[in-house]
């Protein structure tokens, strides 16, 4: 099976965010390094599963990767100038 292309960036949590009601998830805030700076954060919902399986949260300061991810068929070949 071919790999998809990617891209991968570097990125720090800034903050946990708690929620306003108890129903609802805790968020982490990430900035996300080499990003325009007026988009460099997201906000996803802080839950993630250890080697385990088992779920396990971020903590603030925390390095992360972001991987940004496609299938082929909805990528083109860039130009090499630009």
């Amino acid at each position: 099976m071919k790999r998809k292309p990617r891209v991968r960036k570097k990125g720090v949590v800034e903050k946990i965010i708690k929620p306003p009601l108890p129903s609802m998830p805790e968020k982490a805030q990430i900035e996300v390094e080499d990003a325009d700076h007026l988009y460099r954060e997201i906000r996803i919902e802080n839950t993630l599963q250890d080697e385990n399986g088992k779920k396990v949260k971020l903590k603030e300061g925390a390095s992360v990767d972001v991987v940004i991810e496609a299938d082929a068929n909805s990528t083109e070949r860039k130009n090499e100038d630009g």
